[in-house]
């Protein structure tokens, strides 16, 4: 933890500190698993706050500053969120720059070493994708696909808030790597987005193992609606919708005089619609990232001691024929 006060990150008497971590990937069902539990009697999540990355002591960039609502890097304003949580069995946030970030798990270890932690994770190809459609949408990036790709990998400076991050948060093997070493296995409690995303189609079996590892009270699924999934595919209404949404200035006003559900619901409500489908990726894309991640989904798979083939849903066919033919896992 050098270079950061480790005072932040020890558990003092009547201190409350959550017990589990939603932790990530990006663009993965995290904010959708996040509004299942929320509604759990005996879970506690933030309301206001869904990710305060609080044990990555993210540091924005000036051109990122605001480009989320919060970031927490003080110790007492992050302790605020779960004072409410007292009484609760499960009492939980949901970050996903922890699973990036290589100090979040050590800081999270410090105050809670028998924390459960949850990975959802997507087909690396898909969450680059949608994470570049969802800054497009917002007017935070302004490339085509491929040509913001290779700019971001070519950027000097990495970090989260500070550079995209389009190739760097699929890189899951040595992230998942890092929780299993610090919590163990039985700790650790791994799903796949097209898992939750069969859950608004009413298979709710993932949810119920979420449940079971939280050790609540699976009877209460019934009462947890998970027909909407958050943060979907949408488009900006249009040209002007997309720019004002990505000015420094509106997004200051954004996040620091208007309420973050108001906003939220102006922005779902005037900026964006969600009656379109995705646009189809560039193969140059497609290609280009099938190359540097099948080597990383290996890892993954020799990690976990199982095939995942959810991992390589974009993947050109030609790559997974290839794969097959090899003997793949």
């Amino acid at each position: 933890m050098s270079g950061i006060d480790q005072n932040k990150f020890r558990v003092r008497r009547s201190e409350i500190w959550p017990n589990f971590f939603i932790v990530g990937a990006a663009k993965a069902g995290t904010t959708s698993l996040y509004s299942y539990l929320r509604q759990h009697p005996e879970i506690f999540m933030p309301e206001d706050v869904k990710e305060p990355h609080y044990f990555a002591q993210v540091r924005p960039s000036r051109a990122q500053r605001f480009a989320s609502p919060v970031f927490i890097s003080d110790r007492e304003a992050y302790l605020r969120l779960f004072r409410a949580g007292k009484n609760y069995p499960a009492i939980g946030e949901a970050s996903p720059s922890y699973l990036w970030c290589e100090e979040a798990p050590a800081r999270i270890h410090a105050v809670a070493p028998e924390a459960r932690i949850i990975i959802a994770l997507r087909d690396p190809i898909e969450r680059a994708y949608s994470h570049y459609l969802m800054d497009y949408r917002e007017g935070v990036q302004h490339l085509p696909f491929f040509e913001a790709l290779q700019e971001d990998w070519h950027s000097p400076e990495k970090g989260w808030a500070v550079s995209n991050l389009y190739v760097e948060l699929g890189f899951y093997a040595r992230q998942i790597e890092r929780y299993l070493r610090l919590f163990g296995e039985d700790r650790v409690h791994i799903l796949f987005h097209d898992d939750l995303r069969r859950l608004a189609q009413g298979n709710r079996q993932v949810l119920a193992d979420v449940l079971r590892f939280l050790a609540v009270d699976v009877g209460a699924l019934a009462r947890i609606d998970t027909t909407r999934v958050e943060n979907g595919f949408a488009t900006p209404r249009a040209e002007w919708a997309r720019r004002l949404a990505g000015a420094q200035w509106a997004r200051w006003i954004g996040n620091t005089l208007v309420p973050h559900r108001l906003g939220a619901l102006i922005f779902e409500r005037f900026f964006i619609e969600h009656t379109t489908p995705p646009p189809p990726m560039d193969p140059r894309a497609r290609d280009w990232l099938a190359e540097i991640f099948e080597p990383e989904i290996q890892a993954v798979e020799n990690l976990l001691g199982c095939s995942l083939p959810q991992l390589r849903r974009a993947s050109p066919p030609s790559r997974n024929a290839a794969f097959a033919i090899a003997g793949g896992k």
